[in-house]
This record gives structure tokens, C-alpha cells and sequence, in this order.
């Protein structure tokens, strides 16, 4: 069996068995039959039972057993709870932190295993409060700072230089190299998989460019990191502003911040659900839906699966490119 899938069921405190569900639902039988989840039986079963889903949950000890494809295939990670929405901080901590290791020992050692991850809480990876994409570019040994975090839409994609870093640090973190190691990845990666060369807009980081102060980012900075990305004869324009480019975002193939919410926040209201989170750089294919756990939906059978679904199908068409 080729292209297996690696769902990571992610924080149990969640929409994350509510969305699994809705997608499973919808996936064909031969998709089905490469689908593996790393959970824990147990509390999935008495989360489906408490939203009155019925499905075939089996436990497997590992990717080769042939189960029949209407069943969901659980890797099992041990997990102690009572209320199987209540669960501890520190179990949950324990349990997320012990799916995500195991998945990224199933795909160092499988070359046709990807990773998809469903939303998990920040604060459940260790106490600097680092997301899915640093946790797993530490496992992976990648040089500080270097993954990429692209939030990718087939109209557009957006990637921050900086991730999950308070706003104070940005300036800190942001560098000439940096940038230009992150977009030579992103440019690669479009070429490579999409067989585009992509045109990719670069934001300031200071409003109106910090109007292009001696002293500011772009000068000493982003300027810099644009004009050694044209000499390498990649298609970039900038630095841009950021208060009117979402304006005129069908310009662009892909539109680079220098912080996180400077993108994602317009990007999410654009495209809400229809788009993925993609780590490049990693020693394998790892992607997840592009929002959180939404703990004020639990129960209520309301949640959007479109994003985990669009994963999935993303994963399957790419797999064996994407990385």
C-alpha cells in the first residue's frame, strides 16, 4: 500500500472527533484504506458515542494489518481520563506530545507515510508555547528558524517569516538571510510541485514601510533580502504594504509577511476553511487544517471539516513531491 496518511487526532479537547468523523464520511473507499490514526481508542470511542456517531473503530499494532476499509484504523496511545471532553492539561500534554513523537517516528522510517495533524492547543507543547510546525522542525534537526509555515489556497498562499513569536520579538528574529532562505524554499517548492514559477509579493514590516527610514526593517533588512532574491532570478516584488494589499491579493501567487497575524489574519478572513497549513523543510510531508481546537463548538455538531478534508486530498494528490 502506497501513500499512507498519518492523522495525528491532535488536542482531545476539541472539535478535532467531530471533524474526523465528518471527513471520514465523505472519503472513498480507497482513500479510507490509507488512512491511519494516531489516538487513543478508547477516548475516541467514548467521544463518537457522546455525539451519537456510529462508526468501526479497530486498534493496530502497526501500518501492514488489513482491516476492511469501512473501519478506522487506530494507532494507540495511551491516554487516562474520566470525561472524555474534560480531559487534563497534563494528560492531554502528555498525550499530544506522545502522538506527534510517534508520528514522526512512523514517517522517518516510512518514505510513503505523510503527516496530518489535527489542531492542537499551543500551550500543550512544552512551556515555551511553540506550535505543530516548530515542535516537528526540532524533531527534524532543522537549523533555527529555517521551516516554513505556508498557509496554502490554490488562488493564493501566505507565509509568515517569523510563526508563533510574540510581537515584540519579531524585529529581533527577522534577518536578511533568513527571508531569503524561506523564499528560496517556497519558490522551490512551487516550481517542484506545481510546476509554477510563482510571483511573490514581500511585505514591510512597519507601516507604510516605516517610509523607508535610514534606520527601519526595510532598509536595513527586507530591501536587502529582495534585491539578492531577484539576482537569483525569483519573482519577487516588494516591500509592499500591508494595508492595501489583500486589496489586490489576485496580483500574487504568494504574499510573505514578517509576522504571523500580519498574513494570516486577511488571509483567513478571505478564504475562511479553504486552506491548509504546510511545513516546508521538514524530513517529511506534515500538514493541518488551518484553524484551532474551537472548544466553544464542542458537542454542538457544528464545526467546519473542510479544511482537514482539503488536507487530505491535498496529501494524497502530492504526497510523493511535496516535501
Amino acid at each position: 500500500m502506497k501513500n499512507k496518511i498519518i492523522l495525528v487526532s491532535g488536542d482531545p479537547n476539541s472539535i478535532n472527533s467531530e471533524i474526523i468523523y465528518k471527513t471520514w464520511k465523505r472519503l472513498n473507499k480507497s482513500l479510507k484504506r490509507r488512512i491511519f490514526i494516531i489516538s487513543n481508542t478508547n477516548l475516541l470511542i467514548q467521544q463518537f458515542k457522546k455525539l451519537k456517531y456510529r462508526i468501526k473503530i479497530v486498534s493496530i499494532k502497526n501500518l501492514n494489518q488489513k482491516i476492511s476499509n469501512d473501519t478506522l484504523k487506530v494507532l494507540n496511545v495511551d491516554l487516562s481520563f474520566k470525561n472524555p471532553f474534560k480531559v487534563s492539561k497534563k494528560n492531554s500534554s502528555k498525550f499530544v506530545i506522545g502522538c506527534l513523537n510517534y508520528a514522526h517516528k512512523l514517517s522517518l522510517n516510512n518514505n510513503d507515510v505523510g503527516i496530518i495533524n489535527c489542531p492542537i492547543n499551543k500551550n500543550l507543547l512544552k512551556k515555551n508555547k511553540i506550535g505543530v510546525t516548530e515542535f516537528l522542525a526540532k524533531k527534524c534537526k532543522i537549523k533555527k528558524n529555517t521551516e516554513v509555515m505556508l498557509i496554502y489556497n490554490k488562488k493564493l498562499a501566505v507565509s509568515p517569516i517569523t510563526t508563533h513569536v510574540d510581537l515584540k520579538e519579531v524585529s529581533k528574529k527577522i534577518n536578511t538571510l533568513l527571508i531569503v532562505k524561506k523564499v528560496i524554499k517556497i519558490n522551490s517548492w512551487y516550481m517542484k510541485n506545481l510546476n509554477k514559477k510563482p510571483k511573490i509579493g514581500i511585505l514591510g514590516l512597519n507601516p507604510h514601510n516605516g517610509e523607508l527610514r535610514k534606520n527601519s526593517e526595510e532598509k536595513k533588512k527586507i530591501i536587502p533580502a529582495i534585491l539578492k532574491l531577484k539576482k537569483l532570478n525569483i519573482n519577487v516584488i516588494g516591500p509592499l504594504v500591508t494595508d492595501t494589499i489583500f486589496m489586490n491579493y489576485n496580483d500574487y501567487d504568494i504574499i510573505v509577511g514578517m509576522y504571523h497575524d500580519q498574513v494570516l489574519t486577511p488571509f483567513k478572513t478571505i478564504f475562511k476553511f479553504n486552506a491548509i497549513n504546510i511545513t516546508l523543510g521538514l524530513k517529511y510531508f506534515r500538514a493541518s487544517p488551518d484553524h484551532g481546537t474551537a472548544i466553544n463548538l464542542i458537542g454542538k455538531n457544528k464545526a467546519n471539516y473542510l479544511s482537514l478534508l482539503n488536507s487530505i486530498y491535498f496529501l494524497n494528490k502530492f504526497k510523493n513531491e511535496v516535501c
